[in-house]
């Protein structure tokens, strides 16, 4: 793990900072000090991932866990906004690059970068100490593993994902709500669905994505689960389509969610 950069600036006065968002009626001061102790997992910082740790360091979330185990390519660039050309040149770890920037971004949140592909061994000690994980990944089977691992512990998490122009996120909340494994039970074959490298991805379906699971974070990190979307939002930014579910049913068989049922 790699702690917070050196930086050589203080920081503004916490209440200059955040004025616009502590005015906010769900916020408040109570609540912006409820985000500055707030911690949170991001696992995966390509698109969607970087786009939520940006938002998440700007609105003053104290303590960040960013988690890749790739380098910054060329390629990345027109949607992974915390990235440069310097990046990609030098190819620089993802999870490295993020933390760095986070660190000019507000030198008052503690970022810790891992450098490792998330797997059922080591999911369990990366997420222990989350209040919230969020998605950033580009596969189910990455997801499976740490929708598992959340319903064990308890922690809840933000599915997101981004193809073409459309975009989906889902909360789930452990022994509240469906899980990932009640929404998908098993993988697609592989070939049979869309993916970012055979349909290509907008980075405004990406941000739109990473600004619904940012809310959603931080609504849970506020402890307002009265506001918490329990449903699966979908839409298309380019036909301007766009559903929300009420809420996806709870399988009784679910392989996930089942186990930890209280």
């Amino acid at each position: 793990m790699q702690g917070k950069p050196q930086v050589t600036t203080d920081a503004p006065p916490a209440a200059d900072r955040y004025s616009r968002q502590s005015r906010f009626w769900a916020i408040g001061a109570e609540g912006q000090a409820r985000l500055a102790a707030g911690r949170v997992v991001i696992v995966g910082c390509g698109g969607l991932g970087s786009a939520v740790i940006a938002q998440l360091a700007r609105a003053g979330v104290g303590h960040l866990v960013v988690i890749d185990r790739d380098g910054v390519e060329l390629g990345n660039l027109h949607r992974q906004v915390l990235y440069d050309e310097a990046d990609a040149a030098a190819g620089t770890s993802k999870a490295v690059a993020a933390a760095a920037a986070v660190g000019r971004i507000n030198a008052g949140v503690e970022v810790v970068a891992v450098v490792a592909e998330v797997t059922a061994d080591n999911i369990e000690s990366l997420v222990a100490d989350a209040d919230v994980v969020i998605d950033g990944t580009d596969n189910l089977e990455t997801r499976y593993v740490i929708n598992d691992a959340c319903l064990k512990a308890g922690i809840p998490w933000v599915y997101g994902g981004a193809v073409g122009s459309t975009g989906m996120v889902m909360t789930i909340l452990p022994g509240e709500t469906a899980c990932l494994r009640c929404l998908l039970p098993t993988p697609p074959a592989k070939g049979t669905v869309e993916t970012a490298a055979t349909a290509g991805v907008l980075v405004s379906s990406v941000v739109m994505v990473a600004a619904l699971q940012w809310t959603e974070a931080v609504k849970l990190l506020l402890g307002d689960r009265e506001h918490v979307n329990r449903g699966l939002v979908a839409f298309d930014v380019w036909t301007n389509d766009h559903v929300q579910s009420a809420g996806v049913p709870r399988r009784p068989d679910c392989p996930g969610c089942g186990q930890w049922r209280t």
